[in-house]
């Protein structure tokens, strides 16, 4: 059974899932605009869409999924703004805080981080989580294409709108000590 999920958010109450037999599953569809201006240089300009399936393990939920959405970012070389498509797969535990039968309190693993905690309302909130994979994507988008060109480094000018009439036989003075002495070495 496949639930749509159109909230403005990624908070789902699973106390329902945590009273069933381990094994039991919920699959959920994703749209949702959570997610805008993620810091000074990346935006999402699309919809957060995907699928995920919840999975009860024993007293936890394992939430398996794939997500995808499109960014605007500046280029690494040509400082240009451009999109992308972004898509990647989740997969994470989830432990809750309160026992959903007895309303007694759960002590989860030590190692379990804080955004892994299903709250005392039985809420589990990707939020965080989903943060945190866009984040580790977004790092593998780097350039507008491949084959970038980048800027001149002397002039600014876009390689990939035009060539400069700039000279590359600029040496770094960090390096020009060592080029004497590799040239010294070349002469009989």
């Amino acid at each position: 059974m496949s639930t749509k999920h159109d909230t403005y958010g990624l908070q789902f109450n699973v106390s329902q899932l945590l009273k069933e037999p381990t094994g039991a599953t919920r699959h959920y569809e994703i749209n949702t605009q959570l997610f805008g201006q993620l810091d000074d240089d990346v935006a999402v300009v699309a919809p957060l869409t995907g699928q995920m399936k919840f999975l009860r393990t024993g007293s936890e939920i394992l939430v398996q999924g794939t997500l995808q959405t499109i960014i605007e970012k500046n280029c690494g070389r040509c400082l240009e703004d451009f999109t992308a498509p972004i898509a990647f797969e989740l997969e994470e535990q989830f432990f809750p805080t309160i026992d959903v039968n007895t309303g007694i309190g759960v002590e989860a693993p030590e190692d379990a981080d804080e955004a892994n905690r299903i709250d005392a309302q039985h809420t589990l909130d990707l939020s965080e989580v989903v943060r945190q994979a866009l984040f580790i994507e977004i790092e593998s988008v780097r350039y507008c294409k491949p084959d970038c060109k980048g800027i001149c480094l002397q002039c600014g000018q876009n390689l990939n709108l035009a060539q400069c009439d700039c000279v590359d036989d600029v040496i770094d003075a960090r390096w020009a000590s060592l080029l004497q002495k590799l040239e010294t070495e070349d002469k009989p």
